[in-house]
Formats: C-alpha cells, sequence, structure tokens
C-alpha cells in the first residue's frame, strides 16, 4: 500500500475513532492544551530574557561599566572619572552613561511628571537608535554649558504634540527651562532601567543642574555602557581599565584611591539573578507536562481496553502489528495537535496576562511575545508529547496475541495494564509531590520575609513625589523652603492626616542615597575611601512620626532644627553598635562636606531596613544618619524643587487621600505636579515582586499538578473498579460488608499515593536545593513542609478515590455474576 494511503486511512480512522468518545477526546485535548500552554507561555518568557540576544546589532560587544569603590563594588561612576575613561582607553569603540530621572512638564496642556534619562551623546548611536524623526545628540551637546536640547519618546510625542510632524526644533518646557527638541525616540527602541517607569524625555547629562556633577566623588546614580572594539576580549577591556583608573587613583588621590572599574557584559548585568529564577520555573512547568502526558496515557490505555477485540479483528483481516501501532500512534499525535493548537491559543493569552502581573524589575519585559523560536518550541513540545503518551498502549498492542484476545473476547492483557496504570499514578504523585514541595516552601520563606520588622510602621503611610511650579526651579533657598513649609501645611491640615514629612535622601526599600563623613576633632581622611559611609535621610521632624520610626534614646528633630540653628543629626542603633560600641554617640560632632560645618548628634533610632528585608544584614554600608531638610546648604535646596519626595501618615491612606493632596496641590498652583503616589505596604510588597512571582507561579503549577493526579487516580480507581465487577460481586456474595469493599478500594489507593510520595520526597530533596537562592528563613528540606505536603496529597488522593470506592460498595452480585 502507497505510505499516503495509509496515512490518510489511519487519519480517517482516527477522526472517526474521536467522533464515538467526545467526550474523552474534549478531556485528552484540554488536559494536554493546559500543559502545552502553560509550558509555551513560560517558555515565551526565557526566551525573549535569557535566550534571545539583547537588541542591538553586535550585542555580545556592550559592556556595563561601573565603578568599585570601598563600599560597594559594582558602585556608579563619578562624572568626571567617565569624561576620563572615555579619553584614555584602547579597548572600546565608544562609552556612554545615563543616569534615570524625571522633569516637570509644563506648557502642553496639563502640567505633569514625566520620567527621562540624562545621557551622553554615545548613548544612542552607540545602541543603533535611529530617531523616528530629527536626529541624535551631537558630539559636544552633553558637555556642562551647552545649549539646552531634548529627544521625545514617540509615545509623548503623539500625546502631548499631536504627532507633529514639525515638532523637531520646536520647544520643550521642562523644570522651567526650554529645550530644542532635535528628535523623537521610536515606540521600538528599549532599554532596560532597572523597573523604572517608561522614559518619555532624554536630555544631555552636562544639561543636568547639580553642583556635584563635577565632584569625583560623586557617583549620583549615573550608570556607565561600552561597546568593546572588534576582537578585543572582556579581559583584554579589563587590564585595560585596570591601567586607566590606577592613573586616576595618583592623579586624584582624595577621590579616586582605592576605586577601580568593573565590566560585565550587558545581557549578563541586565539579567542579573533572574536566571536561576526562570530555569526553576520552567522545569517546574515541565513537570506539569509530564503530568498530563502520564494522564493521557492512562486515558488512552482504560479506551484500548474496549478495542482489543477491533484489533484483534483487524489482525485476523491481515493488518500487521506494526499497523496497529501507527494507528494508534497517529491518533496520538492528532489529539496533541489538537491539545497544541489550544495550548497556543492558551499561551497567546496567558502570556499577555503574565506580563500584567510580572514584577516590574523583571528584565526585558517589554520583548517578550510569541516568536518563531516559541512557535519551534511549542510544535517540539506538541510532536514529543503525542509520541510519549501514545507509547504506552502502542507497545501494549504491539506486545498483544491477537488472536487469544479473540477467544477470550478481549481480556486478555487487563493485568498487565493494571499494573502500567498504577506505575503512572505513583510517577504522577511522585511529580506534584515535587511541585508541591516547591511551592510550598516558596510560600513559607514568603511567610518569613513577612514577619520581619522592617524598622518602620508602614500602614496607612503614603510616599508621594511633588514637583514644585516652574518659577521655583531658579527661585532662592528661603523662597523654596517657605513653598515647601506651606505645601506640608495644607497637607497637614487634611481631615485624617496625622504626620507629614519631606523626604530628599534614601527611601527605605526603594531608592538609597550615601555620603561620607567623619568625627570632629579628627584630621579629615585623604581619600573618600577610608572615610566612614552612612545612608543619609534628609527629612523633617514629622518623618519620626509619619514613618513611625523607634526612638531609642535623645530626641528627633524639630521644628528648631531650621537653617538658623546649629546643625543636628540623628543616627541609627547600627552607628552608635559599630563607632561607640561601649559609648554613647549623642553629643559627638560629624563632619561633612555636604552640610559644610559639624552636626551635633542629638538622638538614635532603630535601624531601617533600607536594602531589603532579606538583604540588609549583608551590606556593607548600613549606618544611617538622618539630616533636617531646613539645615541643607541652598545649593542642595535648590535640587528639590523638580522632584520631591514626601511621607504622609492619615487615618486612612486610601484613594482620597491622594485626591485631597492633589487638591490642596492645585490651590497653591496649577503648575504643581503630584506623581508616583504609593503607598510603603506596597513598597514593601515590591520588594519582595520576585518571590511572589516565583510563589505565585510555582503555586499555579502545583494546584494544576494536583488537579490531574487527583484526575489520574480516580480514572485509574474507576477503571479497576469496572474490572473487579465481578470480584467485588463474588466477595459480597460471600458476605464481605460494603464498609470492606470501601476499605479494600481505598486502601489500594493509599498504596499508590504512598509510593508516589515516598518516590517524589527523594526526587523534592534532591531538587529543592536549586531554590536554595530563593529562599529565605526556610531550609531547602524545611521538615514542616516536607511533612505537610505529603499529608495534603495523600489526603487528596484518597478523596479522589472516594467516588469509584462507593460505587464498588454499590455492585448487585447477581447482576455482576450475570454480566461474568
Amino acid at each position: 500500500m502507497n505510505p499516503m494511503t495509509g496515512l490518510m486511512q489511519d487519519l480517517r480512522c482516527a477522526v472517526r475513532q474521536f467522533g464515538k468518545a467526545p467526550g474523552l477526546t474534549a478531556a485528552i485535548v484540554i488536559t494536554i492544551a493546559l500543559g502545552i500552554g502553560a509550558n509555551t507561555s513560560l517558555f515565551s518568557v526565557v526566551n525573549s530574557v535569557l535566550l534571545n540576544p539583547l537588541p542591538y546589532p553586535y550585542p555580545e560587544q556592550l559592556v556595563a561599566l561601573r565603578e568599585s569603590k570601598a563600599n560597594f563594588e559594582f558602585g556608579t561612576i563619578p562624572y568626571l572619572n567617565f569624561r576620563d575613561w572615555q579619553k584614555d582607553n584602547r579597548t572600546f569603540s565608544a562609552m556612554a552613561v545615563w543616569r534615570s530621572t524625571a522633569f516637570s512638564l509644563t506648557g502642553a496642556g496639563e502640567a505633569e511628571q514625566v520620567f527621562g534619562d540624562f545621557v551622553s551623546s554615545d548613548f544612542f548611536p552607540m545602541l543603533s537608535m535611529k530617531p523616528l524623526l530629527g536626529r541624535n545628540f551631537a558630539a559636544g551637546e552633553d558637555e556642562i554649558g551647552a545649549a539646552p536640547t531634548a529627544l521625545i519618546g514617540e509615545g509623548l510625542w503623539r500625546r502631548k504634540f499631536d504627532s507633529a510632524s514639525d515638532i523637531v526644533s520646536k520647544g520643550i518646557t521642562l523644570d522651567g527651562r526650554t529645550y530644542t527638541i532635535v528628535g523623537v525616540v521610536p515606540a521600538s527602541f528599549h532599554f532596560w532601567s532597572g523597573g523604572s517607569p517608561a522614559r518619555e524625555i532624554f536630555v544631555p547629562i552636562g544639561q543636568w543642574n547639580n553642583n556635584l556633577l563635577t565632584s569625583r566623588g560623586a557617583g549620583l546614580g549615573i550608570n556607565g555602557i561600552g561597546r568593546l572594539k572588534p576582537g578585543v576580549t572582556i579581559e583584554q577591556a579589563r587590564a585595560d581599565m585596570a591601567t586607566v583608573t590606577s592613573n586616576l587613583a595618583v592623579a586624584y588621590p582624595d577621590a579616586n584611591k582605592g576605586t577601580g572599574a568593573r565590566l560585565i557584559p550587558l545581557k549578563e548585568w541586565i539579567v542579573g539573578g533572574v536566571g536561576r529564577l526562570l530555569v526553576v520555573l520552567l522545569a517546574s512547568v515541565g513537570f506539569v507536562l509530564l503530568i498530563a502526558c502520564v494522564n493521557v496515557a492512562n486515558l488512552l490505555l482504560a479506551r484500548s481496553t474496549g478495542r482489543t477485540r477491533e484489533f484483534a479483528i483487524r489482525a485476523a483481516l491481515g493488518a500487521s502489528q506494526s499497523r496497529v501501532v501507527r494507528q494508534l500512534l497517529t491518533e496520538s499525535v492528532l489529539l496533541a495537535l489538537g491539545g497544541g493548537t489550544v495550548g497556543l491559543l492558551l499561551a497567546a493569552w496567558g502570556t499577555r496576562a503574565a506580563l500584567s502581573s510580572l514584577p516590574t524589575a523583571l528584565p526585558r519585559s517589554a520583548e517578550i511575545g510569541l516568536d518563531g523560536r516559541v512557535l519551534f518550541f511549542t510544535l517540539a513540545i506538541t510532536l514529543f508529547t503525542g509520541i510519549l503518551f501514545g507509547v504506552a498502549p502502542a507497545l501494549k498492542m504491539s506486545s498483544q496475541d491477537f488472536g487469544e484476545s479473540l477467544k477470550e473476547g478481549g481480556r486478555g492483557i487487563r493485568g498487565s495494564r493494571n499494573r502500567v496504570q498504577r506505575v503512572f499514578v505513583v510517577a504522577e504523585m511522585g511529580m506534584a509531590l515535587v511541585l508541591l514541595t516547591g511551592a510550598g516552601l516558596m510560600v513559607r520563606s514568603l511567610m518569613q520575609l513577612w514577619s520581619i520588622d522592617p524598622g518602620f510602621n508602614p500602614q496607612n503611610t503614603l510616599n508621594v513625589g511633588v514637583s514644585l511650579p516652574p518659577a521655583m526651579m531658579t527661585a532662592s533657598g528661603d523662597a523654596i523652603r517657605a513653598a515647601f513649609r506651606e505645601f506640608d501645611s495644607r497637607v497637614a491640615s487634611i481631615p485624617g492626616v496625622t504626620a507629614v514629612s519631606q523626604t530628599w535622601g534614601a527611601l527605605p526599600l526603594g531608592g538609597d542615597d550615601e555620603f561620607t563623613f567623619w568625627f570632629e576633632g579628627q584630621l579629615e581622611p585623604t581619600s573618600q575611601s577610608e572615610k566612614n559611609w552612612a545612608i543619609d535621610y534628609i527629612v523633617e521632624p514629622g518623618y519620626l512620626r509619619a514613618m513611625g520610626l523607634s526612638l531609642v534614646r535623645g530626641r528627633f528633630l524639630t521644628e528648631q532644627d531650621n537653617e538658623h540653628s546649629a546643625r543636628v543629626v540623628v543616627v541609627d542603633d547600627v552607628f552608635a553598635r559599630k563607632l561607640f560600641p561601649n559609648g554613647d554617640p549623642i553629643g559627638k560632632r560629624i563632619q561633612t562636606k555636604m552640610l559644610g560645618q559639624p552636626a551635633e548628634i542629638v538622638g538614635i533610632v532603630r535601624h531601617v531596613k533600607q536594602w531589603g528585608l532579606d538583604a540588609d544584614d549583608d551590606q556593607s554600608v548600613r549606618m544611617q544618619i538622618y539630616l533636617a531638610c531646613m539645615q541643607m546648604p541652598d545649593e542642595v535646596i535648590r535640587l528639590q524643587p523638580s522632584g520631591s519626595s514626601m511621607i504622609v501618615r492619615a487615618r486612612n491612606a486610601g484613594t482620597g487621600l491622594l485626591d485631597s493632596i492633589r487638591r490642596v496641590s492645585q490651590q497653591m498652583s496649577n503648575e504643581q505636579v503630584i506623581f508616583g503616589a504609593q503607598t510603603m505596604d506596597s513598597v514593601i510588597a515590591d520588594s519582595l515582586a520576585d518571590r511572589r512571582f516565583a510563589m505565585t507561579l510555582l503555586g499555579v503549577f502545583a494546584a494544576l499538578a494536583l488537579l490531574l493526579a487527583s484526575v489520574g487516580i480516580y480514572g485509574v480507581l474507576a477503571y479497576v473498579v469496572g474490572q473487579r465487577t465481578q470480584e467485588i460481586g463474588i466477595r459480597i456474595a460471600l458476605g464481605a460488608r460494603r464498609p470492606d469493599i470501601l476499605r479494600l478500594i481505598l486502601a489500594g489507593a493509599g498504596r499508590l499515593a504512598l509510593i508516589g510520595v515516598a518516590v517524589g520526597l527523594v526526587s523534592a530533596l534532591g531538587l529543592t536545593r536549586l531554590m536554595a537562592n530563593l529562599l529565605y528563613g526556610v531550609s531547602p528540606r524545611d521538615p514542616l513542609t516536607f511533612i505537610a505536603v505529603p499529608v495534603i496529597l495523600v489526603s487528596v488522593a484518597l478523596l479522589a478515590s472516594y467516588l469509584p470506592a462507593r460505587r464498588a460498595t454499590q455492585v448487585d452480585p447477581m447482576t455482576a455474576l450475570r454480566y461474568e
């Protein structure tokens, strides 16, 4: 027979078989669709984040640049040091820097805060960004003192400027200053900036009105990126940059002694530690697909029982065993293709849903989608799945003596098939236990993290950004202080508000800010690396109550600690323990260039978890110092109108509070912008986003595995009860009570579940070690999890077994014997 003719006959026969059992066919397709859909959806994330190259020409040449310092191995880069790196290196074809920021946009409809970047002129050409309109920044436009120019994003161009084709050379007012628009950045251009909001404005870094830009000791959050020359390895570039930084340490020892350059492949830097998390999740969803395959194989084995006589007749009519096997494999592959098609549709929907729930810090999330590689992956696992779950029925049929089966009426391989099905159930239970254990460990880890005291009270506390009117951008320090005081007073008068404070430095679990200091009476250390480092919080007196800090002793800042009084600071207990283990820091005076004069320590508060609930104890910079906003020098005060932050505590920090803050802000000026509102509860939640994402997905996979395993054990027991109808009837006829029959069936189910649990526990003990870096306060072999999960799994298995067991108790002995 022509192979194509034989294939078409097999296909027609398969379609007829599906039509005879539409319910079973639908169940198989849905089961496979769930497994393939989950795998495809997660693979699309892995593909985009880990496998695809960065979307720039020659991405292997791109490296992230950081400056190593005494307390930060991967610190940010002072602008003047970057200029010297750029000029003195011999291994890079280009270097650039970028720094996230925000601008108050006025003069184009309603005033609003837009996010953007300060960049150097080489930034966009290095990444081959071609503007939608206009041009990139020209060489020299990033120098301090150059004419103000800007590139705007396509979204902002369409939203604020109605896609005007003549936008180039027009003006845009940012922070009260007019910039000339030189180009439009296409929406297709993406550069990961650490989970920050989408960038809509790009300004040359030389336009940043910050006096510290010319300080070699201030990194200012400036990040570097470089492109290696063709043929240059990263090791050669590291050696080259070591020479450059050594020369700078000699030339500028006060700022650069002990500093160096750190070079990391850009993709590695962007992906960070998320790679291991995604690999663990992909392996987990693979278990779901295997469980689905085992389930379908069980269903097909049960279905093949009724077809034994059919195949025996076909064999008697001349069909070879290989033809029978081919028929079964054709059917299984067709079922898999149906499940794969539905699964692909589920994956398309699931990927979109996942994108809305992914942690904001997940790198390259804008690139996630279904591309050719994902489609090929779906096709490959579909065919693999079809063959995998079709092998068991096919092998059983290939070993069957059809002549004997014809004599026995199709009952010749029941015992053997039962054994195979039981093995499948054990495998399902084992894999389900592994997934449930992983999910349980993540839940326990998150519970441990949520129980940690962050050092402040996040409940009913709102963090909100405020940008003063453009006129304040060039106002005097006294005028800016007066504007903030008025705003504070208006917000404090809102009903329900109990405390208010500006905060201009670090934000717990959010952005960090550090400075160096030494004690009065000591000689100033000759270099930054030899000074004490601390996290600075520039706050107002209401901060203590607004954040719910705990005062250990002394006092906090008061209204009398203003621009006219002696400078004071408050330190945390880590500061006290580290620098005064046997003494009291209160009354001591510190020196810092930021204040310009000595400041007396007047109080001690409890330490706040700045670096994360789980990571704070491991950081080298942990000491914390609180400084008074109004005591800041005028050059620091003048930086705040473009984007300050306020902490507000109220009896209810819901949307009504934010609306009230916006109203009082508008009463001051319709060009004053409120932005970036976030409760401190959500700040904590965001800090745990990666773990919550992993827990959610592992939980979904585990629930799906538990459901499939339950269905699997139910299906096997229902089949076994059907096959043992005569035996059960005889037992009842000989005097067995119905509770005895119930115990008999449940005992069989319990044995399968316990064997599956034993296999799963051994596997879980090995595999959960891969999750060690995702856990906190919980061992990968956590006893509570390893006890609770088996109990849950066995309980669910017994519950799934109850219906077929109960049906067995209702067998009528006479009917069973008559049937036989």
